[in-house]
């Protein structure tokens, strides 16, 4: 029997993936370091393997557990128009964010992701007005963007964990610091344990998506009072 061809995702669905991931897509990510930035003056994270293991954890017990679980539902959501479902999820994160750093960087995320979907070619105004009164935070509108695409859930969700491994790759080259080789080297750790997580969020069901990380909570209140910041607090 014939080996049947893998499915080509279209050249114009891969590239607003790509576009989405783009550290250059303007919605202010590169201003936070989710706690890292604390976590190198007060958890020990001063070497490059370290934040490797650092940011790997929180990929998998912060990312895939929450955000990543989220997009996985929101994508469908969107698709089918399920706008309950959609405000259902939306107070969840927001409900889940346990600082308010937290909470304000995905509102603003979101706020900006929303603008510049509003200036995109192709998105659907009905959409983007129901995520407007939300409001939305920035898994959510993450989430509309990537159902414009023919992608599918899975592609949607690597290309949201690529950017934000990307993200947070910048922010431990500036506060550990680290230089570019270093960043090279945890980026291409953290690529090879995106898939694992992806899977995790795509199966994880409603009651077991949670967004418990303690420490992260209390790295990301010291960070307000921390003496010298380079990164939104």
């Amino acid at each position: 029997m014939p080996v049947q061809p893998a499915q080509t995702l279209p050249a114009s669905s891969l590239i607003q993936l790509i576009w989405l991931a783009s550290p250059a897509l303007p919605v202010g990510g590169f201003s936070y370091s989710e706690g890292l930035e604390v976590a190198v003056e007060c958890a020990g994270v001063a070497t490059e393997s370290i934040a490797s293991a650092w940011l790997a954890d929180q990929l998998h017990l912060t990312l895939a557990r929450g955000d990543l679980a989220v997009i996985a539902q929101a994508i469908p959501a969107w698709r089918e128009n399920r706008l309950q479902r959609i405000q259902q999820l939306n107070d969840w994160v927001l409900q889940t964010r346990e600082t308010s750093e937290m909470r304000a960087q995905a509102e603003q995320m979101g706020r900006s992701l929303l603008e510049w979907l509003r200036n995109h070619e192709g998105a659907n105004a009905e959409h983007i007005q129901a995520c407007a009164g939300l409001p939305p935070t920035y898994p959510m509108a993450f989430a509309l963007a990537a159902s414009q695409t023919e992608a599918g859930v899975r592609d949607c969700l690597l290309a949201y964990a690529f950017g934000w491994a990307e993200n947070m790759m910048q922010a431990a080259l500036k506060s550990v610091p680290l230089g570019q080789s270093s960043g090279q080297r945890i980026l291409a750790h953290l690529s090879r344990e995106i898939p694992q997580a992806v899977e995790t969020a795509l199966n994880l069901p409603d009651d077991e998506r949670q967004a418990f990380s303690p420490m992260l909570a209390i790295l990301s209140s010291q960070h307000e009072t921390q003496y010298s910041r380079l990164f939104r607090s």
